[in-house]
């Protein structure tokens, strides 16, 4: 039996990049898919054909994450067309990077409103469906950089800190409803927004990093699939970094 047969798998931001692939390999694991992205267009489109190959149901939804009556519309939809929820993985987010000293209020409030205030979002409105299951599994996706800092990322590291003491605290609060809630804190992923860097730079990440090199989204959905199935049935509140041991 595969270890997500028959769950339902909600993942926001998931037309591309990590978001995608963890879809993908929840799919692959037999859950059927609801994913969001901020409008259905040919990159979306072409995610569900790709996940709807693998013999899975799978509806996109065009949300924004950050609106919070927009949210639990979205939800209450995924609910009707789904018949529940087990599985929710907080992945929307954005980056504004700047100095503290030249960062704009408005970089500020975007990143914060996008990565941590969407996540409040999903979790407030999917937490009462999976309160009457007696059951389901809380993913955020934080960042080493929400536990060790960055310069020049300091709304983005707040953001991604703030998604470790969300998942804690729901942990706390909804595990006597056998809900779990964890974080990823990826490192240097490639992706197609590291893809644009020079190799140069590239190489210089890769050289800090113990296992030299870059992980994958595949990397962080595999970790992501531990923590959404039965294996990781005793694992709440807690931080699993997939990061080549940059962060440890």
């Amino acid at each position: 039996m595969k270890l997500l047969e028959g769950k339902v798998a909600l993942v926001t931001g998931a037309g591309r990049g990590i978001g995608k692939a963890i879809a993908l390999r929840f799919a692959a694991e037999g859950a059927n898919v609801a994913f969001t992205d901020l409008a259905i267009n040919e990159t979306v489109e072409a995610t569900v054909k790709e996940i709807e190959a693998l013999g899975v149901k799978v509806k996109a939804y065009a949300s924004n994450a950050a609106l919070f009556d927009q949210t639990h519309e979205v939800v209450k939809q995924i609910v009707e067309d789904f018949g529940r929820i087990d599985i929710l993985v907080n992945n929307a987010g954005i980056t504004k990077d700047g100095l503290m000293m030249r960062m704009s209020e408005a970089q500020w409030d975007a990143v914060l409103t996008v990565n941590l205030k969407s996540a409040f979002n999903f979790i407030h409105a999917v937490v009462p469906v999976m309160a009457k299951q007696r059951g389901g599994s809380i993913i955020n996706m934080s960042s080493v950089v929400g536990v060790s800092g960055n310069a020049g990322q300091c709304n983005y590291s707040a953001s991604k800190a703030g998604m470790i003491g969300l998942a804690k605290s729901i942990a706390k609060e909804m595990g006597p409803r056998g809900i779990r809630a964890n974080c990823i804190a990826p490192g240097f992923i490639i992706t197609d927004m590291t893809n644009q860097l020079s190799q140069e730079i590239k190489d210089q990440w890769a050289a800090q990093i113990p296992l030299r090199r870059g992980g994958t989204p595949e990397d962080v959905a595999n970790v992501a699939l531990f923590l959404a199935s039965d294996l990781s049935s005793y694992v709440s509140g807690q931080v699993i970094h997939c990061c080549g041991a940059m962060n440890c």
